[in-house]
């Protein structure tokens, strides 16, 4: 197998998840500044010029962030990051989805609008992201009253890739200067514990 991957949070949850699971693979790093997701030969894997993609020995392409971490799961089960019986595989997925959603998407529209590097893939409205930026710190504070309840991790008593998917969406507001904010005890000492784990460094 191989990982095409780079800078981005998508391959940073692939490397984390990667390292939870004690999984080492080949590498190639594709950098977008250079244009590399454009090239041909990349785009035969992946037609939407997107990291990460995984590439198996038998030729079999999988992309998506997540997609990719199923197949890890299902390859290498311990430690289970989706979920080990019904009720917890539904609520890691509900709280992935959710922290795609509500978080990672209202940060990464500010992204999307307002950096140079997106403007030839989608027509920008700069006071769209703005106001996404106003509202980001609403989204962390409804997640600050969900784990009111103390609960360790997002879906429960175990860290899961809905942890991976929030804890990375913390690590991109910061880029773009959307910290969480320090009012938020709950967010923050999950985010603490997050960070706190060896793979946050993938």
């Amino acid at each position: 197998m191989k990982l095409y991957q780079g800078i981005g949070p998508n391959s940073y949850r692939v490397r984390i998840f990667m390292a939870e699971k004690g999984i080492t693979l080949p590498m190639v790093d594709i950098d977008f500044f250079k244009g590399e997701h454009r090239a041909p030969d990349f785009l035969k894997l992946n037609s939407l010029g997107q990291i990460p993609v995984l590439a198996l020995d038998d030729g079999t392409i999988i992309t998506e962030s997540v997609a990719i971490c199923r197949y890890l799961e299902e390859t290498h089960p311990e430690p289970p990051l989706f979920g080990t019986d019904a009720v917890s595989r539904a609520k890691v997925e509900m709280w992935n989805r959710r922290a795609e959603l509500v978080i990672f998407t209202t940060i990464g529209n500010v992204a999307l609008h307002t950096e140079d590097f997106f403007k030839d893939r989608l027509a920008q409205f700069p006071a769209f992201a703005e106001t996404e930026r106003k509202a980001a710190p609403t989204k962390w504070a409804w997640l600050d009253r969900e784990l009111a309840d103390g609960r360790p991790f997002l879906a429960g008593e175990h860290f899961s890739i809905a942890d991976i998917t929030a804890g990375v969406c913390g690590w991109l507001g910061e880029a773009f200067g959307m910290e969480i904010p320090d009012s938020l005890e709950n967010v923050k000492r999950w985010n603490e514990r997050v960070r706190s784990r060896p793979s946050w460094n993938a």
